[in-house]
């Protein structure tokens, strides 16, 4: 969300793309894949920015939302997490909709869930081991830890845990840094930001707008707790090495990127070099995304991170990484190559595609289980550059790309596709049908609850990936192969921009009929084998 000169840059003659590069030249499937089933919500969830006409900070930046089975019936609920007013105490509370039978039922009263801090992003597991997925909320603000009471209600244990971070919180996840069994949190921080702090920002067209973080000069600190085993964290950012570092953080991603068996943190940064935090075995992290090629783009420019994902998109064995960034920038897609990343976003169609917008929500998902990944993106300006579509001067559509073996076009595919301020972008398999759908977090407008209706939604295999106290094993991954093809995905829940998604492995089938040696790698460094698994939903339970 900086280097805003790039903006003065495609207003100027010449510098713009022909019709064909951009992607409203879409190529239009011969089906709609996606349809907005947002009346099955019973309830507008509006994220509310509280806007005042003063452009302050928050105001642009959120919101988020979880999709998670917090009461163990087999299908995902929803936790959505609203704003308010970020000068004022007025209060607009997050929400828990209960997942019954494909619709949806707002039970935030009698489960004790909602909190009204003026919210940002959510993260959720099993921080307690009983079984059932707590929450962890971020705010501009004292953050908020939800202990999930197995009974449809929760409790505020933030002070009691100690994890009520009080500054600008942005995405957050629960890992398990240190492989002992039970889940650590890690919070990103955007800015250090006080409430009414002001200051007074132009955009290209000579108006008053929101500024660049840059404008603040005012990068925050991330933060680290180490589970206690007894319901309390301790803060060890210093320790760890957290502290000799400032970022404009805003994703993060949690997985093994350096193939030591250990849990690595990558967080997007805002206009700063993007950091891959490797972990060291011994409760520190060396940041050594300088020297792995994953800070900086191919040019050696710094770009405006946002939304993050991670997947095997080569099937090579590791993990890649792809974020999104401001309008003028690309999407940065770094292939892992063992000790190094290699930026490849222009050998894969995704330079041109992409930079026509600023992406937040991101997803890297095989939607039409063709057994090839495509992306989502959720687009929305953060300064009114331009003419609007809609009467919200940043409002932009939002893009979708489908994904072959060697690249990403872009293609139109949501029936009726509307136009906002598209945030978070939440994915999972809402309705349990092998399709994945796509809650969509809009500023001060209705979300979309995009329901994939792709006519091969169920030609895959959906892994419920159960630690041994029977809950999603976060870390762990998965192997198989399909038709001769070794697949490797992630178990985890923190990607795409300040959402907690589905915990569950899904992997299309294109033209295989089941998976072929499926083996689970614990966090702990062991493994099972479960062999064979055909089309639908399988438990892979620790043993």
């Amino acid at each position: 969300m900086t280097r805003y000169f790039f903006l003065l840059l495609f207003l100027l003659p010449g510098c713009t793309d022909s019709p064909a590069e951009r992607p409203n030249a879409n190529v239009i499937p011969d089906e709609i894949w996606f349809q907005d089933k947002a009346e099955l919500l019973h309830n507008d969830l509006i994220w509310t920015s509280g806007d005042t006409g003063n452009f302050y900070m928050p105001e642009i930046i959120g919101g988020g939302a979880a999709l998670f089975d917090f009461d163990n019936d087999g299908d995902l609920d929803i936790y959505f997490v609203n704003g308010g007013n970020v000068t004022s105490s007025t209060a607009v509370g997050n929400i828990l909709l209960e997942n019954q039978n494909g619709s949806f039922k707002d039970i935030t009263d009698t489960s004790n869930s909602g909190d009204t801090g003026y919210g940002m992003g959510v993260t959720t597991g099993d921080y307690d081991n009983d079984g059932y997925q707590d929450v962890y909320i971020t705010n501009v603000g004292s953050n908020v830890l939800l202990h999930n009471n197995g009974d449809g209600t929760f409790s505020d244990v933030t002070q009691f845990a100690t994890v009520g971070d009080e500054g600008w919180g942005a995405s957050t996840a629960f890992v398990d840094i240190d492989s002992d069994g039970d889940l650590d949190l890690f919070v990103v921080n955007y800015l250090m930001w006080e409430h009414g702090l002001k200051l007074n920002c132009y955009n290209a067209k000579g108006s008053k707008d929101y500024c660049s973080p840059t404008n603040y000069m005012a990068p925050a600190r991330d933060t680290l707790y180490l589970n206690n085993s007894d319901g309390t964290f301790t803060d060890i950012s210093l320790l760890a090495g957290f502290s000799t570092q400032t970022g404009t953080g805003l994703g993060v991603l949690c997985n093994d990127y350096t193939g030591d068996g250990l849990i690595d943190i990558f967080v997007a940064n805002d206009g700063m070099a993007d950091q891959l935090w490797m972990n060291n075995g011994d409760l520190t992290f060396t940041d050594v995304a300088p020297i792995r090629g994953c800070a900086l783009d191919e040019e050696g420019k710094a770009k405006a991170g946002m939304g993050v994902t991670t997947e095997d998109f080569d099937n090579d064995g590791d993990f890649d990484i792809l974020v999104c960034n401001l309008f003028g920038e690309s999407d940065s897609l770094y292939r892992n190559d063992g000790e190094f990343f290699t930026d490849v976003t222009a050998q894969h169609g995704i330079r041109t595609s992409t930079r026509h917008a600023t992406r937040f929500g991101l997803g890297l998902v095989d939607f039409n289980n063709d057994g090839h990944l495509d992306i989502y993106e959720a687009n929305g300006r953060v300064q009114q550059i331009g003419d609007a579509s809609t009467s919200d001067p940043f409002a932009e559509p939002n893009h979708f790309l489908i994904g072959d073996s060697k690249s990403w076009q872009p293609i139109t595919v949501v029936d009726n596709a509307k136009v906002h301020t598209s945030r978070a972008a939440v994915f999972g398999d809402i309705n349990n049908d092998g399709g994945i759908d796509i809650l969509v977090i809009n500023k001060d407008a209705p979300a979309y609850l995009l329901m994939n209706v792709h006519p091969d939604k169920s030609n895959s295999v959906l892994l419920d990936v159960r630690n041994k106290f029977d809950s999603p094993a976060l870390g762990a991954f998965v192997t198989a192969n399909r038709n001769g093809t070794i697949i490797t995905k992630p178990v985890q829940s923190a990607w795409s921009y300040m959402a907690s998604n589905d915990p569950r492995v899904h992997i299309g089938l294109g033209n295989a009929t089941s998976l072929q040696d499926v083996t689970v790698h614990w966090v702990d460094g062991t493994t099972t084998s479960f062999g064979e698994l055909e089309q639908g939903l399988h438990a892979l339970d620790y043993n």
